[in-house]
């Protein structure tokens, strides 16, 4: 009897790592994050199929690796609540429409009334249009500070829920803005700007940089302040961006994460990707638009499954054949979370090789080298 149950068991722990623990993962996943968007009981069809399943529990099953960054967790969350630190950043500074929150970093052992003021950084975070906060990235802007030796902005801006794509490109705005009233007061050069953003902040960047040069309507600012704007950003630095929406939600439906990403949420569906893609907006420049767009810097990890290497490179020929200035740097063996998780720490693996890359190109966009 002991011996038909031991036979027994064997399938059926087979069948749960199978069948079981796979179906439990991905129903718990879209139960929690969003059903396929299917009418009645379609949903939950499309939601039972096979591959969605493993492809789905593979992707939930990967974000286990962040685990390991448990103690630069602490140490960027000790390092912002303690007080002592605040010597070395303004915090908390309220700017634009909405009542957002940005920190400032001036860069170390500067002397605001001597020194000439120091170039902007303006850094941009990610988190699928949908999570991430500034607190998170206080070592990387003050590690950024002393190594480009600038002053860095990093703002909050209203990820969906709260907001969708073009208010996050209006947040974004709105710092520019207050970048450029508040340069003398905090002694930063407002005609030297910089933008850097990660992922989903590579890809606001580029769509804020090009909205403003439109001097689009929609972000609801005077057309002399975007163009004051535009004229003041050197360039953009893109880490892991997204340039192509519509390539990228491909790629999620390959990985069978569309329906419980952000993405086409904040965008308010597949039908605005056009709107929200930098891509798409750069086709339809006109020469004079053009001709204003500032360089792009491209970085990107040839392990990144989360935004595949083909986003920056197709971006960089396309900004080529555009006769934009534009440079391309894969990193080789860096992941999605590596190209900025590793700019927070000096000991971190690719701190130095990724930092080589950033100060080569930043001294470019100023004109310095």
């Amino acid at each position: 009897m002991s011996g038909f149950k031991s036979h027994m068991s064997l399938p059926v722990a087979v069948g749960f790592l199978l069948v079981g623990l796979p179906y439990s993962i991905s129903l718990a996943a879209q139960w929690i994050y969003g059903w396929p968007n299917k009418p009645g009981y379609k949903k939950y069809m499309e939601a039972l199929k096979p591959r969605r399943i493993y492809c789905l529990t593979r992707a939930v099953l990967e974000t286990l690796k962040y685990l390991q960054y448990g103690r630069l967790y602490i140490q960027w969350k000790s390092w912002y609540k303690n007080d002592e630190n605040r010597k070395h950043y303004e915090k908390g500074i309220t700017f634009g429409r909405r009542g957002n929150k940005l920190d400032l970093y001036p860069p170390p052992n500067v002397c605001r009334s001597k020194d000439a003021p120091a170039p902007l950084v303006v850094f941009i975070y990610g988190g699928a249009w949908g999570s991430g906060e500034r607190s998170i990235y206080c070592l990387l802007a003050r590690q950024m500070a002393e190594e480009l030796s600038a002053a860095v902005i990093c703002p909050d801006y209203s990820t969906y829920p709260k907001g969708n794509v073009l208010g996050m490109v209006q947040d974004i705005a709105d710092c520019l803005v207050w970048a450029q009233e508040s340069g003398p007061r905090f002694n930063f050069d407002k005609d030297k700007i910089v933008l850097i953003g990660h992922s989903a902040g590579a890809h606001l960047c580029a769509l804020t940089t090009l909205f403003l040069i439109e001097t689009r309507e929609e972000l609801f600012i005077e057309a002399s302040k975007q163009k004051d704007i535009t004229l003041a950003i050197r360039g953009v630095i893109g880490l892991s961006g997204v340039y192509n929406i519509m390539d990228h939600y491909e790629h999620e439906q390959k990985r069978a994460v569309e329906y419980v990403s952000t993405m086409h949420k904040a965008m308010n569906g597949v039908e605005n990707f056009p709107y929200y893609s930098p891509t798409h907006s750069l086709e339809k420049f006109s020469q004079d638009s053009l001709s204003q767009v500032p360089p792009f810097a491209l970085l990107h990890g040839t392990s990144d499954i989360i935004v595949p290497v083909e986003s920056s490179t197709k971006f960089s020929e396309l900004l080529t054949s555009l006769s934009i200035k534009a440079s391309l740097y894969l990193l080789p063996r860096v992941d999605h979370t590596e190209i900025v998780t590793d700019l927070m720490a000096s000991d971190r693996h690719f701190y130095h090789p990724i930092y080589s890359c950033i100060k080569q190109e930043f001294r470019k966009l100023l004109g310095t080298c």
